[in-house]
């Protein structure tokens, strides 16, 4: 069955997070959608109960689509470092904390590494575009890269400063939006969603 089409108008980014609202906004701008977040419509963050990306993202887009009334699209993505087992992995967002204090949260993970020679990570992301009446198309990318310290660069948000992508020699939060946007986990995922669901405006 072939994915179902975004016919245009608006489009609700079920995220609280200001800089992952801001990005997504940025890679859909070409495609005739009039984002707008799910905070500025005062719709609550439902619970994240899933134990994968793909569950997460669905279960926030859905929500967001069914108090709104309007498509959604979430994102669900976070840092999987090998040798922690894949952690912080879904729970990236939670190791920051409630002040979303991502220096505490990159501290922990240098402190769980230690001497381990092993500093590969990856990026994941899962995009999902959820409709009112349930139906629902999902999308993941990753980025591969390892994990860099002390943190370096203010450009990024998150884990950032501390990941290095595959033959880069700049961490996320050195390197330009556009050049991120470019090879980032969010723009793999994003391109497989724009291809399958979105037409060019």
């Amino acid at each position: 069955m072939s994915p179902r089409r975004f016919g245009g108008g608006r489009l609700v980014i079920a995220s609280h997070n200001q800089g992952k609202v801001r990005e997504i906004g940025d890679l859909l701008a070409p495609f005739g959608a009039d984002v707008v977040s799910a905070a500025t419509l005062g719709l609550p963050e439902p619970d994240e109960t899933g134990v994968t990306f793909v569950e997460n993202a669905e279960l926030k887009a859905r929500a967001a689509a069914a108090a709104s009334g309007l498509p959604s699209l979430a994102d669900d993505s976070g840092l999987a470092v090998a040798a922690l087992g894949g952690a912080p992995g879904i729970f990236s967002a939670r190791w920051a904390g409630p002040n979303k204090d991502f220096l505490a949260a990159m501290a922990r993970i240098e402190a769980e590494l230690g001497e381990q020679a092993d500093r590969s990570a990856r990026f994941v992301c899962v995009l999902s575009l959820a409709w009112p009446d349930g139906h629902c198309e999902s999308f993941e990318g990753t980025v591969a890269g390892e994990i860099v310290w002390p943190p370096r660069g203010d450009k990024g948000f998150g884990y950032d400063p501390i990941f290095r992508p595959v033959g880069g020699t700049l961490t996320f939060a050195e390197i330009e939006p556009a050049a991120k946007h470019a090879i980032s986990h969010r723009a793999d995922a994003f391109r497989q969603l724009v291809a399958a669901c979105f037409s060019p405006g």
